[in-house]
């Protein structure tokens, strides 16, 4: 029987073989993380009164959604979770300076090929772009695994999705995953495992790849796979990981997929979505010269280093427009640090952008709210109504590159005028 990345994946998770799509197994993940409100499953799991957890090593928590705290209420739950921490000796704990959970994960090696993760974030596909098997789950199921070690998980359907490049000028991965999302729509990937193939994605950087990953999420999707290489395996190499600490797992070939989708990314141009939903996508021109108030480059789809860079390159020698807010929030510390010594953030600031602390900032509310009636351009993976503030306030889905390029124009702009 020849299998996708989801039926191996489950398979090494739940000790059964032959797995089929729609068969539910008792799976072992290798890592439950929970994001700023842990606080929630502490206090679930004071209410089951019980005291053992499974298995400390496996259990991951991050600071990330509101940090540093905001309130009294938000500084009493951080608390709550570094007593837990320390009381239980959970050694991968990340305080409210390290930044956005699934990237300080990845980078500090925690995530591997393999593996299945679950997190109390929708966007815990991301890890697929390691060859993981990453998913979002409720807190009630992280505290069900905090002390059983195992969830009930059905297998997914699989979608293969092929991508030829290289992509145009000014086109960047998110503009791929929004012509994607408008195509396929924000439920027609409901609970499938997408796997990403083809000359473009072998191409990729593990941080463009993220990009990928992340933002299958907002098909619906249950996971996302980019196959491990030789980019996956220098990745692991760099923070600190050996090829003898993970098992590759690849789809058969003639492995049965649901659907196949084939995108030519040499004739897309840079895409937008536009509010209020993230499938409701056209590209750039449709909108263009739409006024803003505010742009935002951050969130786990698109706050990495090369985010940054790329911003920093369409904002170098110019000035955010008057009236503008461009608020740029790096996904980590390192992230942030590296983007301090190789001088992208001066150039950030230089253009008039107010640089904030590593996390998830503006695209988890945090941060960054609008008025009534403004209009916001955001790098990050969700536009719902009132997310940033105002019901009344809109907001808008692009690409770094699309978003420094709007910010200089003071209205959305397509990121090829300005790098002619």
């Amino acid at each position: 029987m020849t299998r996708t990345f989801a039926q191996k994946a489950l398979e090494r998770a739940s000790g059964e073989t032959g797995l089929v799509p729609g068969q539910i197994v008792d799976a072992y993940p290798d890592l439950y993380m929970s994001h700023t409100a842990s606080w929630r499953c502490i206090r679930t799991l004071e209410r089951m009164g019980v005291d053992t957890l499974y298995d400390v090593d496996r259990i991951a928590m991050v600071m990330d959604h509101i940090s540093p705290a905001n309130s009294a209420k938000t500084a009493g739950d951080h608390r709550l979770c570094r007593e837990f921490a320390d009381r239980m000796g959970v050694k991968k704990f990340y305080d409210v300076n390290a930044g956005i959970a699934h990237v300080v994960l990845m980078e500090n090696g925690h995530i591997r090929p393999g593996q299945l993760i679950i997190g109390t974030d929708s966007h815990s596909t991301i890890y697929g772009a390691l060859g993981a098997f990453g998913t979002g789950v409720g807190f009630s199921e992280i505290t069900a695994a905090w002390v059983t070690g195992k969830l009930w998980m059905r297998v997914p359907e699989s979608i293969k999705i092929v991508i030829e490049g290289p992509l145009p000028k000014g086109t960047y991965p998110k503009d791929i995953m929004l012509k994607l999302i408008g195509d396929i729509t924000a439920d027609g990937a409901t609970y499938c495992s997408v796997e990403f193939h083809g000359s473009y994605v072998e191409s990729l950087s593990v941080s463009e790849r993220m990009t990928l990953c992340n933002l299958a999420m907002e098909m619906g999707a249950k996971n996302a796979f980019v196959p491990p290489d030789e980019v996956t395996r220098r990745y692991l190499a760099d923070v600190g990981v050996g090829p003898d600490a993970f098992e590759e797992l690849l789809p058969d070939t003639g492995a049965e997929y649901r659907q196949v989708e084939t995108i030519d990314g040499r004739e897309l141009g840079p895409q937008i979505a536009c509010p209020h939903n993230v499938d409701n996508v056209v590209p750039v021109d449709e909108v263009a010269g739409t006024p803003l108030h505010q742009v935002f480059i951050g969130s786990c789809a698109n706050a990495k280093y090369d985010d940054l860079v790329i911003a920093a390159e369409v904002l170098a020698g110019n000035k955010v427009a008057p009236g503008v807010r461009l608020i740029v929030t790096p996904a980590s510390s390192t992230i942030m640090s590296k983007a301090a010594s190789e001088g992208v953030l001066s150039t950030l600031i230089e253009a008039g952008a107010t640089i904030t602390n590593p996390g998830c900032g503006a695209c988890a509310g945090n941060g960054g709210a609008m008025a009534d009636g403004e209009v916001t351009l955001s790098t990050a993976n969700r536009n719902f109504q009132g997310r940033m503030g105002s019901y009344q306030s809109q907001i808008y889905l692009s690409s770094p590159a699309t978003a420094a390029a709007s910010a200089i124009r003071g209205s959305i702009t397509n990121p090829q005028e300005v790098l002619r």
